[in-house]
């Protein structure tokens, strides 16, 4: 069985959302599964039996990913589900073994079987109610169709620190806490910058080291933000610089710890100077 689950970050002691890397990795990997199948739709939970009793016997006509999202397709009509901080996919070959925990939707194919434990979100939308979702997100830095030009004209509007708007999924889907932190220390930005400081130069360069450590991300269904090394051998595999390390890797300054949004960002502040 391969599992997509939040990360829960045992040394720093809290539990870490999906990133965009994660739903992308799980639409690709969900797709020969489903995708063109007709489904045996329950909920073995028994939160989500209406929505599972409209969806059960039809065929799942595609998968895609926009930022932490993931919508099912079954002709006019779309599953989504989003996993908030506890939800996890679990694959696994048929015959499936019985359900365990929460398991708020179960997909079968003839083949394989994709049960959906604790997300916080799962409904079934019609066409309209899906575009509106999809026109609520921000360009996903990791599908061919993102504007960043949308992104950019939010940013460089904007007196929130670039900390928390890269955060924000109406602005930029798909970067979470881990990325949010990498990036701005690979390219020297504090994250305590107000955006319409940001230049444009340096909104091109975070938006395309974003989509380069992301794709890195779902090729290695992990996150991997140091140059030039594989998956470590640890349960998620993660490689970063600063993010929940004490010293940066740089210089040697100690890293400052900084709340936003009631998340924790890492920052280096010799690296990484304030602009105001």
């Amino acid at each position: 069985m391969i599992c997509f689950p939040p990360c829960p970050d045992a040394s720093a002691g809290f539990q870490k959302m999906p990133e965009g890397h994660t739903i992308h990795r799980a639409a690709l990997d969900q797709r020969p599964m489903l995708v063109g199948h007709r489904l045996d739709v329950s909920s073995p939970q028994g939160r989500f039996l209406e929505g599972a009793e409209v969806l059960d016997g039809r065929t799942c006509t595609g998968i895609e990913a926009y930022g932490k999202h993931l919508l099912y397709y079954f002709g006019d009509e779309a599953l989504h589900v989003h996993l908030g901080l506890f939800g996890m996919f679990k694959p696994q070959k048929c015959p499936a073994a019985e359900p365990k925990g929460a398991v708020r939707v179960r997909m079968m194919s003839k083949t394989h079987c994709v049960d959906i434990n604790g997300p916080n979100c799962c409904e079934v939308l019609s066409m309209p109610a899906r575009l509106a979702l999809i026109a609520r997100i921000g360009p996903d830095v990791l599908r061919s169709d993102a504007d960043p030009e949308r992104a950019w004209l939010r940013i460089r509007k904007s007196k929130t620190q670039i900390g928390i708007l890269l955060m924000d999924q109406a602005v930029i889907a798909g970067i979470g806490n881990i990325y949010r932190s990498e990036l701005l220390w690979r390219q020297k930005v504090s994250p305590e910058t107000p955006g319409h400081a940001i230049s444009r130069e340096t909104f091109d360069r975070l938006w395309s080291d974003a989509v380069h450590l992301l794709q890195i991300g779902v090729k290695a269904n992990s996150i991997i933000t140091v140059d030039g090394v594989k998956k470590a051998r640890s349960r998620y595999g993660e490689r970063v610089n600063i993010f929940n390390k004490s010293h940066c890797p740089a210089c040697a300054s100690e890293i400052r710890r900084v709340e936003m949004a009631s998340r924790r960002a890492f920052t280096c502040d010799t690296c990484q100077p304030n602009v105001r």
